[in-house]
């Protein structure tokens, strides 16, 4: 099979140019004007853009959770994210505490091998780190290509681990060049809230919010940061949502630190007034929840003035039933909302369109950082003679409305219903091959690949 493109307006994190693309098997073979190739297919992009396929590098598909699972499988989850123009995502694998990390790894491939329709690959969180788990890391990183290790400063109990382990996670991930990812919020002290706000019979998602103040970020972020500073250990703080949380890593460049951040697009665009309707508000409880404006207006800045890398999805929907499994207590709502197709076109229409971030910074966040942070560039994340042709060719001037009525997500409600858009992607490549055109998905499920990734020495 072969692709010719022709008269694009090609965008990358580097450059914005019209030329053609012309793609022979899974990559790009030859970029220029008016190129004469003999192609299979021909695509006419005149007064389109073309962006590399986006990248997701926080999702969580068919994860066990308070008794219940995501309602995204690997199958519709990756196919959801084809539609929404991402063609690669990085998934969680959860190690059950007193097990392996191997066994955890067989666990998810169950779930995911021969079922995805696009790319992927995971990270792994370590929630008992002991001398075994430590043998296993070197394995991870050089053999598998899972170079990046997730720890938890909540959920104690189930996730959560100690300053003393995750020192000790730090010093052997950056032995075999690796990266930590770290959900930094105070799990101490929200567990206090929580039980303090169930005692008053205060039940509502409201308290959801109101359990997970800015500090109980701020402070762990801060204390993540301290850590990775004295280990030397490459940092990266997932879904930060607050001015408290970033101002600790601004601090951080006063010493020449360099931390990644990853922020999500609901924290950039919705606010906490959301948990005020009632039991509603239940679509969007999620870990940690909505901020307050001052926070999007942070994080707009924080991405344009560097600090913020990544803009993610934390993508873990579940089924309005499965919500009203909280509809008694806040704390038993499952957390977390669908955005895995929507993360793209809602990031052009409030970025780039209300000029808030560049063309350039939008392939930047959505795409480029994540595949240098996580092992994958120049193969991913880029339009380059070599890379696979993972590309979205998108109308930036087609106005339509999100709703759950038309997405593809498994879901059966939006935490964006209603919302106006001004862009549609319109046609996706993921290696070379059409998997999305005009509305239809040409990709079976097995089509996707588990992208083994490299070690952390592309780090931006």
């Amino acid at each position: 099979m072969s692709v010719l493109i022709k008269n694009g307006n090609i965008v990358t994190a580097a450059e914005n140019y019209v030329a053609d693309i012309f793609i022979d098997g899974e990559s790009i073979q030859a970029i220029g004007k008016n190129l004469q190739m003999q192609a299979t297919t021909t695509i006419d992009a005149t007064g389109k853009y073309i962006f590399p396929g986006g990248i997701d590098p926080h999702v969580h598909l068919e994860m066990p959770f308070m008794g219940t699972f995501s309602s995204d499988t690997y199958e519709t989850g990756t196919r959801a994210a084809l539609y929404g123009g991402t063609t690669m995502v990085i998934d969680f694998i959860l190690q059950k505490q007193g097990h392996s990390l191997q066994s955890a790894l067989d666990e998810w491939k169950g779930r995911s091998d021969n079922n995805c329709v696009g790319d992927y690959s995971f990270h792994m969180a370590v929630t008992d780190f002991n001398e075994e788990t430590k043998k296993e890391i070197k394995h991870l990183v050089e053999d598998i290509g899972i170079t990046s290790f997730k720890t938890f400063m909540a959920y104690k109990g189930a996730l959560m681990i100690d300053d003393r382990q995750m020192i000790g996670l730090m010093e052997e991930v950056k032995k075999q060049g690796g990266l930590i990812n770290v959900h930094a919020t105070n799990g101490d002290m929200i567990d206090y809230l929580v039980q303090k706000n169930k005692e008053a019979g205060n039940r509502a998602p409201l308290y959801h919010y109101l359990s997970q103040p800015e500090i109980t970020e701020a402070e762990a972020s801060e204390r993540f940061v301290d850590m990775a500073s004295y280990t030397g250990c490459p940092g990266y703080i997932v879904h930060l949502t607050c001015e408290g949380a970033l101002n600790a890593v601004r601090n951080a460049t006063r010493r020449n630190q360099k931390i990644f951040v990853e922020t999500c697009i609901q924290y950039l665009i919705l606010d906490a007034s959301l948990y005020e309707k009632d039991f509603e508000g239940a679509k969007w409880v999620m870990s940690p929840p909505l901020r307050e404006k001052k926070d999007q207006q942070a994080l707009w800045a924080g991405i344009n003035q560097g600090l913020v890398q990544v803009v993610a999805t934390d993508h873990c929907p579940f089924y309005w039933e499965q919500k009203l499994m909280g509809k008694e207590d806040f704390s038993k709502i499952p957390n977390g909302h669908p955005a895995i197709e929507n993360r793209m076109e809602l990031l052009f229409s409030e970025g780039v369109v209300k000029n808030k971030i560049t063309l350039e910074k939008f392939v930047e966040v959505s795409s480029t950082n994540a595949a240098k942070i996580f092992g994958m560039f120049p193969r991913k994340g880029t339009i380059g003679i070599g890379s696979d042709a993972d590309l979205v060719i998108f109308n930036p001037n087609e106005k339509h409305t999100l709703s759950a009525k038309k997405h593809h997500m498994n879901v059966d409600y939006s935490g964006y219903e209603g919302w106006d858009v001004t862009g549609k992607i319109k046609t996706v490549i993921l290696r070379g091959k059409v998997v999305i055109d005009e509305g239809k998905c040409l990709a079976e499920k097995g089509n996707g690949k588990f992208i083994k990734r490299s070690k952390v020495s592309q780090l931006i």
